[in-house]
């Protein structure tokens, strides 16, 4: 029940009403036939045993008119109504004493009386006003059903436009952001489609202003940077100079990196796939990491894939870049046997918080030393965009970065050391 909508728990409620109305009306309908059925023959036998102890005593004129006043029958003659008796009567009661026999029949709804004593033949018609009981409850319950009927579809009808708020409300999640959510009317659907339609307008202006934030930004650090560049061109201490032009090509990274953001976390995004090996994304990721060599040990076969080279390279190149920042040896190790799953290895400490907690943007651990938190959080975005997943686990001491496929997910089994790693660790 709790899942139910509420035009569907409206439905199997109307139901319900309109089933049990029916179901009271049979039951009515089946007492009342009953009902009538045992009073009539109460009454016929009283007739008959009125009569037959009368006709005995050869009555007056007078008191059979007055008998007949008093039962409301009426006398025919035997002739008229003997044939249409044989041909559509139906015997309703049937009886007899010691004082001679009685037959009710029914012909076209109407009711005979033939009273027989010792050659005494007696045809009454039943004159009775009819009944109409039956009739008011049927007019009753259709009465009833009609209300039913109107008020569900009163029902539906006030909660039709909630039905539209939830179609608007759903283009509105799969990126229009320029639906117009209507409300006609002041009740309480429309007031909450007044109030969300003022929060899709304060989002779109968050947007807006988010975006052109972001580009302020981005083209403000760009000036600044590009002069620099220029300036350290001129010092001589080769040393002093290598230092100062990493750290300006990393800040064009982090830009960079920043406008990679921007642009996967939008919801029309649509990543370029196309086919390309596993190497060439990890040679792409080691090209921009720009790592000293022998920081980073590659164990990958030739492995064909489909993907955004540029995304999967940028998230690889943030595992690595993580991965020799926080681990002990400054080292990192980067493994896939198959496209279902690539690993990136690192020697430390286990992380004290779920992963949850580093793929939040500006986040950052109690052992982190450098950066803007915005690693991880570059990661999962990337890979949730071209259908993989994150995973986070320790093993044998060391810190483990599985990228693997959401369509057919493997068994995370565990990690056997690289003999080169086992080999390390002994030198240590």
């Amino acid at each position: 029940m709790r899942n139910l909508s509420v035009t569907t728990f409206i439905h199997i409620l109307f139901i319900l009403a309109i089933a049990i109305l029916l179901t009271t009306f049979l039951f009515f309908a089946s007492w009342d036939k009953n009902r009538q059925k045992i009073a009539e023959i109460s009454h016929y036998k009283l007739i008959a045993d009125a009569f037959l102890s009368n006709v005995q005593l050869n009555p007056t004129k007078e008191k059979l008119e007055t008998m007949y006043k008093n039962f409301s029958v009426k006398p025919i003659p035997i002739d008229e109504t003997k044939k249409d008796i044989a041909k559509k009567g139906v015997t309703v009661f049937g009886g007899k004493s010691v004082f001679g026999r009685v037959r009710v029949f029914e012909v076209n709804s109407q009711h005979y009386i033939y009273v027989q004593r010792l050659g005494y033949n007696l045809m009454l018609k039943d004159a009775r006003p009819k009944q109409y009981a039956f009739e008011i409850a049927l007019m009753v319950g259709i009465f009833l059903l009609a209300l039913l009927l109107i008020l569900y579809l009163a029902i539906l009808k006030k909660l039709y436009p909630l039905k539209r708020l939830h179609h608007e409300i759903e283009q509105f999640a799969n990126g229009d952001l320029d639906v117009k959510i209507s409300h006609k009317y002041d009740d309480e659907i429309g007031k909450i489609a007044h109030n969300f339609d003022n929060a899709i307008t304060h989002i779109k202006e968050l947007i807006a202003s988010k975006n052109l934030f972001m580009r302020n930004m981005m083209h403000e650090l760009k000036t600044p940077i590009t002069k620099g560049r220029i300036v350290v061109e001129s010092i001589e201490d080769e040393t002093i100079k290598k230092i100062l032009i990493r750290a300006f090509e990393r800040m064009n990274e982090l830009i960079s990196e920043l406008a990679q953001v921007e642009r996967v976390t939008t919801r029309d995004f649509e990543p370029e796939l196309r086919e390309t090996t596993l190497r060439e994304v990890v040679d792409m990721s080691m090209h921009h990491l720009m790592a000293e060599k022998g920081r980073v040990s590659i164990e990958i076969d030739d492995i064909s894939l489909k993907t955004d080279i540029k995304l999967l390279s940028l998230a690889i190149k943030n595992l690595l870049d993580n991965g020799i920042k926080y681990s002990k040896d400054r080292k990192v190790a980067i493994r896939a046997v198959d496209s279902k799953r690539i690993s990136v290895i690192s020697i430390g400490e286990k992380l004290p918080h779920n992963l949850s907690y580093y793929t939040e943007p500006f986040s950052q651990g109690e052992k982190r030393s450098s950066g803007f938190g915005l690693g991880l959080y570059i990661v999962h975005s990337i890979l949730d965009k071209l259908g993989y997943k994150l995973i986070y686990r320790y093993s044998y001491g060391k810190n483990i970065f599985d990228i693997v496929a959401k369509r057919k997910p493997t068994e995370v089994k565990p990690l056997l050391i690289p003999p080169k790693i086992k080999q390390q660790q002994k030198g240590e």
